[in-house]
């Protein structure tokens, strides 16, 4: 698989893919965000490639004969689930424990 780039188009961005099946067959993938996930920070811009990425790679695995579609919209439950297995937990405290010093 092969991000090949990205287009801004009126609602949405499309995020195009290229899959080598074999040495002749060679197709391309489109999977498209909405441009109000990005603006509602849903998702990051530098995210959005991996996003689409993990989607058009579970399409492959469930359709493993040849996926019958080319375009694949990302929902906004898979968004919330990327977000949720990215973000980092929050710590308790800023800085360590402190050590005690004995005498």
């Amino acid at each position: 698989m092969q991000y090949l780039g990205f287009e801004s188009k009126g609602q949405v961005r499309e995020y195009a893919f290229q899959v080598r099946y074999t040495k002749e067959d060679v197709r391309e993938f489109t999977l498209t965000i909405l441009n109000e996930a990005f603006t509602s920070h849903r998702v990051r811009y530098q995210d959005a490639p991996d996003v689409c990425s993990l989607k058009l790679r579970r399409e492959l695995t469930a359709n493993a004969d040849l996926p019958s579609n080319t375009n694949f919209p990302i929902t906004d439950t898979e968004l919330d689930d990327y977000k949720a297995g990215h973000t980092s937990k929050p710590t308790n405290r800023l800085y360590g424990a402190k050590r005690r010093e004995e005498f």
